[in-house]
């Protein structure tokens, strides 16, 4: 009996402490077919959990989108847009990219010329692009819109000097970049704004490439890099070398 009374009393006291208010969502009120009656009522009105529809037109267009991004992609990622190029021999020894592609956007942000490339150095510069260009940039004039590329694959020696090992460019693992154009036209230059107000998201740019990239050069290294960041990813046991 005094088990019986117990869980009566229990029962009572959740009853009484049960939320006044449903947790569940607010229902969409949406109008109803009138319900058949004796007398003719007016038409009643329901609440219908059930999301609204998305336009037909608009899922067509998300597809289309969709559709176009994978049959511009390249190194099987759609953010990576451009085209397959494949083998390119070089005219010296030691020139040349084994599997190339010509890139033209990266994560949403154009080139200003096609840069050829490896793969690998496409995923770097995307990679680069999503952890700190597009965040260093996003106050600025809208945000990143496109690079302004210097250099890319060109089979040459470093720095153009007679007798110098095979530069990256010739390996097609580098690319150049002198400038940054924003969504409302404002264009920074790596020449222009190292040290200008922009300088601290210049800065921290090239920074935060050092890993991404096996080499980094900006203005601080030496004079043929004060107008461009020269990014390459070459390994070396050491790690990354960025100046």
């Amino acid at each position: 009996m005094k088990g019986a009374t117990l869980v009566l009393a229990l029962l009572a006291g959740v009853a009484t402490a049960a939320p006044e208010a449903s947790i569940r969502p607010v229902a969409r009120a949406t109008q109803a077919v009138p319900v058949a009656t004796e007398a003719a009522a007016p038409a009643h009105f329901f609440a219908s959990l059930r999301p609204t529809l998305r336009p037909r037109a608009i899922v067509q267009q998300a597809m289309a989108r969709r559709t176009a991004r994978r049959k511009g992609q390249v190194c099987g990622d759609p953010d990576l847009q451009g085209e397959a190029v494949g083998a390119v021999p070089g005219r010296i020894n030691g020139c040349g990219i084994e599997d190339a592609v010509r890139l033209r956007s990266v994560a949403g942000v154009s080139l200003s010329q096609p840069a050829l490339m490896d793969c690998n150095t496409a995923k770097a510069l995307k990679t680069w692009t999503e952890r700190s260009a597009k965040k260093r940039l996003r106050n600025v004039g809208g945000g990143l819109v496109q690079y302004r590329v210097a250099a890319h694959y060109a089979c040459r020696t470093r720095n153009n000097q007679p007798g110098a090992r095979i530069s990256e460019h010739g390996k097609g693992r580098a690319i150049d970049i002198s400038g940054f154009v924003m969504q409302n036209g404002t264009r920074l230059t790596v020449l222009n704004d190292w040290s200008s107000r922009h300088r601290r998201a210049l800065r921290g740019m090239h920074q935060d490439a050092c890993g991404s990239f096996g080499t980094v050069l900006g203005p601080n290294s030496d004079r043929i890099h004060r107008d461009h960041f020269h990014f390459d990813t070459a390994r070396y046991r050491s790690g990354p070398y960025c100046r």
